[in-house]
């Protein structure tokens, strides 16, 4: 691997890892913990459905638009000033939302988060970076646990602070940023050498593009892949509280522990067993599984006669995203050039962005016009459907082919 540079030995077991996984579950904690107030908070200030709406969607927006420029400039000029950078947005970020006295303040503040969590890409390149092949899943599934943990302990860590008012979550977010960011300019060495660097300043006079990115093998399947998949888990998510309150009667308390009890699943499985099991049956093989268990999870969710069925199939959504997310993105790190990972999985990124975007209007859609249930059985069908695109990918990380 061109470029590819071993961190030194006293700081590998630990310190990297470490700052690397706090600068993603930081990220992710600050969205978890401000997102369940935000219908709150902008009703202060004399905001509508719509509003609140777009409020939650301008974060997801930016990191659609700002995630490829990141990825590239992390391949020009390295890993850590990007990383240290978007975790000191993300303070300021906070601190606006903590003292937001207006709408537009508070639209600023969610524009920033959006700007500076777009670099989360840069996490994923700085484990290709530093990971060899047969190690690449394992270290992306750390990536995907630490968006689990976020998940799980945000919005418990928000509902705790917001009965100390609004703004005090926010200036937590902000502490633990800034916190992260010590952390990096401490632990966190460069990853790309400076021949890496030369090389993907040459490289990118040609730009990727997330068309080119699409049409090549490997990279191409995976990325589409990946945006159903995600589009379909968040049409889900949107839409899961309501559906449960028709359908099973469940509260806002209920549908917390059923979504943190995704949440630990996940990050439970992408933690250690993911990489184990690629290494067992391979990437492609375990692609296809995780494809089909979700969509099949997904399907039953929005059937489900009973209570304890949805639990189930809930846990067994949870183990299908385990499985594809982060194997999904060791198949694309590796078949993308070492002068290019910041560029490539910037484009990668930024398609689970839009999807993440897109897919909660998809679900309101398919909810008032459809049936309540029809965003979990839809997505699910979508899902499995998609499951040819695995058929296009290599059984193991190694087969996997490089193409300019």
């Amino acid at each position: 691997m061109a470029g590819f540079y071993r961190i030194p030995y006293p700081l590998a077991p630990v310190g990297p890892r470490l700052v690397l996984f706090l600068t993603v579950f930081i990220h992710l904690v600050g969205f978890g913990i401000v997102i369940p107030l935000l219908p709150y908070y902008a009703e202060v200030y004399g905001a509508n459905g719509v509003t609140v709406g777009m409020l939650v969607a301008s974060f997801s927006l930016m990191q659609f638009l700002f995630t490829p420029m990141w990825g590239r400039v992390s391949d020009r000029i390295g890993r850590r000033p990007v990383l240290l950078g978007s975790l000191a947005v993300t303070g300021v970020s906070y601190l606006v939302f903590a003292q937001a006295e207006s709408l537009a303040t508070l639209f600023a503040s969610r524009i920033l988060a959006g700007i500076a969590g777009a670099a989360i890409s840069t996490a994923q390149a700085y484990v290709a970076d530093t990971t060899e092949p047969s190690r690449r899943t394992h270290g992306m599934g750390l990536i995907y646990a630490a968006f689990g943990a976020g998940f799980i302990f945000g919005p418990a860590i928000g509902g705790l602070l917001s009965r100390f008012g609004y703004s005090v979550p926010g200036y937590a977010a902000a502490g633990l940023a800034f916190l992260a960011a010590a952390l990096a300019l401490t632990l966190l060495p460069e990853s790309l050498t400076p021949e890496a660097r030369r090389a993907a300043a040459e490289r990118q006079r040609a730009r990727i593009s997330p068309a080119s990115v699409f049409r090549r093998p490997v990279i191409g399947p995976a990325t589409a892949l990946f945006f159903l998949s995600t589009l379909c888990f968040a049409a889900m998510e949107a839409t899961f509280a309501i559906y449960g309150e028709r359908r099973f009667r469940l509260g806002p308390q209920e549908v917390g522990y059923l979504m943190a009890f995704v949440g630990v699943v996940a990050a439970l499985l992408q933690a250690g067993a993911v990489g184990a099991l690629a290494r067992r049956f391979g990437e492609g093989a375990l692609v296809r599984a995780g494809v089909f268990v979700m969509g099949a999870g997904l399907v039953v969710m929005g059937l489900a006669p009973a209570f304890p069925l949805l639990v189930v199939a809930m846990g067994v959504v949870a183990v299908g995203s385990s499985l594809t997310g982060p194997t999904l993105a060791g198949l694309v790190s590796f078949a993308a050039g070492a002068e290019e990972q910041g560029a490539v999985l910037g484009v990668y990124s930024s398609m689970g962005s839009l999807a993440r975007a897109v897919g909660p209007l998809l679900g309101g859609l398919a909810f008032d016009h459809i049936a309540p249930s029809s965003p979990m059985w839809l997505g699910g069908a979508v899902v499995a459907l998609s499951a040819g695109l695995a058929f296009q990918l290599p059984r193991r990380i190694a087969k996997a082919v490089k193409v300019g």
